[in-house]
């Protein structure tokens, strides 16, 4: 991981996927932790990825929209 902090445009996508995420587990009444069984995924990783403090891979955001029955294409829009 480089060692200069993220631009500010990264953290922000960071933020708005995790809170995308985050809306739909609680639209869905969800816990982290039944997210994060359903997925292979520890529950303190899926809060980290909604509180945007923990870089996620690709794959895990199509394993968390399956999940959520959300097209991942919708947690990572970009409004802007």
């Amino acid at each position: 991981m480089p060692a200069d902090p993220l631009p500010p445009h990264v953290l922000a996508t960071r933020q708005r996927v995790g809170a995308r995420i985050r809306d739909a587990r609680e639209d869905r009444g969800l816990s982290q932790e039944t997210l994060a069984h359903s997925v292979g995924l520890d529950r303190r990783t899926v809060g980290r990825v909604e509180l945007a403090t923990h870089a996620t891979t690709l794959d895990t955001l199509a394993r968390l929209a399956d999940a959520l029955g959300v097209p991942l294409a919708d947690l990572v829009r970009d409004d802007g």
